[in-house]
C-alpha cells in the first residue's frame, strides 16, 4: 500500500515508521506539503488550535484515519462531519497521563500548601510562616476516570489520603476500588476535600462543573481542572471564589487562552497555569513511539488503538 501521511514531526525523528508509505511533514503552516487529497492518514498539529486542525480536513477526500496527539478530541470532531463514512479518529491514550498527572499533583500541593501565597511573600520579603492544610487524610474526587484519572490516583498513593473516590460515565469495578457513575455525583461532592475534573469535553460534561455542582462542594474545598476549560461554568466558580468559600487550581480555562483583565486571573484563592498539562519533555517520547505503532498497524491494515469514533 502506498499512501500519504501527514506528520507534525519530521518521519526521520521517528523511529519505527513503516517504509510504505509516504511521509509529508505538515506542522500547521501556511502551505500544504502535498495535495490534502491525497492523505489517507491525517495526524493533528498539536497544540496548534482548532481551525489549523480542521483546516485541511475538508479537502482530505481520501482519508482513512485522523490521529491527535492530545488526548482530547473535541477540537476535531466538528471537521469530520459531512466526510465519508469510516474514517477512524484516535486520540493520544498513553502519551499524556505521567505529565497531566505530575500537574495535577503539583497544582493540588501548591494550592493547599500555600505556594503561591509564599512567592508573592518572597517577593514582598515576607515570612508568612503558619499552618496549611495538607494533603494527607483528605478525600479526593476524581471525576473522569480514564486513563490520566488512574494515572492521577497512581501519584496519589503516597501521599496517605484518607480516600479517593472515582467517577467515569458508566460504572465498573477496578483493582482500586469502585468506579461510580457520574449520576451519583450530587451525592459524592459533598464529601470531598479535593475535586479533580479530567474528563473529556463532551455536550455531557461541558458546563458540568456549574452553579449546583459548586454549591454542593464543601466548605474549603479546592476544585482542580485538568480537563477542558468549558467542564467549568466560568461565571459561577468566579462567584464561588469571590465569596472565599471553595478555592480552585486550573491549567484549562473558559475562555482560553485567558486574556488579560480577566477576573480568574485575581480572583481569591485561584492558582492558574496555562494549559501546561501535556506539553513537557515527557511528550515527544510517547508521541514518537504511538506514531510509529499506529502507522505500523494503518500499514499492515490492522486495526488501531485508541480509537473514539468512527464516521457513519
Amino acid at each position: 500500500m502506498t499512501a500519504d501521511v501527514w506528520l507534525p514531526i519530521p518521519a526521520d525523528e521517528i523511529d519505527g515508521l513503516p517504509e510504505n508509505l509516504t511521509y509529508r511533514f505538515w506542522d500547521g503552516g501556511p502551505d500544504y506539503p502535498a495535495d490534502p487529497a491525497d492523505c489517507a492518514f491525517y495526524v493533528v498539529p498539536y497544540m496548534k488550535g482548532m481551525d489549523t486542525a480542521l483546516r485541511p480536513l475538508p479537502a482530505m477526500s481520501s482519508v482513512r484515519a485522523v490521529q491527535t496527539l492530545s488526548a482530547g478530541t473535541d477540537h476535531v470532531q466538528p471537521g469530520l462531519q459531512g466526510l465519508h463514512p469510516g474514517i477512524r479518529l484516535c486520540n493520544a491514550r498513553g502519551v499524556h497521563e505521567a505529565s497531566t498527572a505530575e500537574l495535577t499533583l503539583a497544582l493540588v500541593l501548591a494550592s493547599l500548601r500555600g505556594l503561591p501565597r509564599f512567592v508573592e511573600g518572597q517577593r514582598q520579603e515576607e515570612w508568612r510562616s503558619g499552618f496549611y492544610p495538607a494533603l494527607a487524610d483528605k478525600s479526593v474526587l476524581i471525576i473522569g476516570y480514564g486513563s490520566i484519572g488512574a494515572a492521577i490516583e497512581d501519584r496519589l498513593a503516597p501521599f496517605e489520603c484518607a480516600r479517593v473516590i472515582r467517577v467515569a460515565r458508566s460504572p465498573r469495578e477496578t483493582v482500586r476500588g469502585p468506579v461510580h457513575p457520574i449520576a451519583e455525583l450530587p451525592g459524592l461532592l459533598p464529601d470531598a476535600d479535593v475535586v479533580i475534573l479530567s474528563t473529556p469535553l463532551t455536550e455531557d460534561t461541558k458546563g458540568l462543573a456549574g452553579a449546583d455542582f459548586l454549591a454542593r462542594m464543601k466548605d474549603g474545598a479546592l476544585l482542580v481542572n485538568v480537563s477542558r476549560g468549558p467542564v467549568v461554568d466560568t461565571k459561577a466558580l468566579l462567584a464561588e471564589l469571590e465569596s472565599g468559600r471553595i478555592t480552585a487550581a486550573l491549567d484549562v480555562t473558559d475562555p482560553e487562552p485567558l486574556p488579560a483583565g480577566h477576573p480568574l486571573w485575581h480572583a481569591p484563592g485561584c492558582l492558574i497555569s496555562p494549559h501546561v498539562g501535556g506539553s513537557t519533555s515527557a511528550f515527544l517520547p510517547r508521541a514518537k513511539r504511538l506514531l510509529a505503532a499506529q502507522l505500523t498497524r494503518f500499514a499492515a491494515s490492522e486495526p488501531l488503538e485508541n480509537i473514539v469514533l468512527t464516521t457513519g
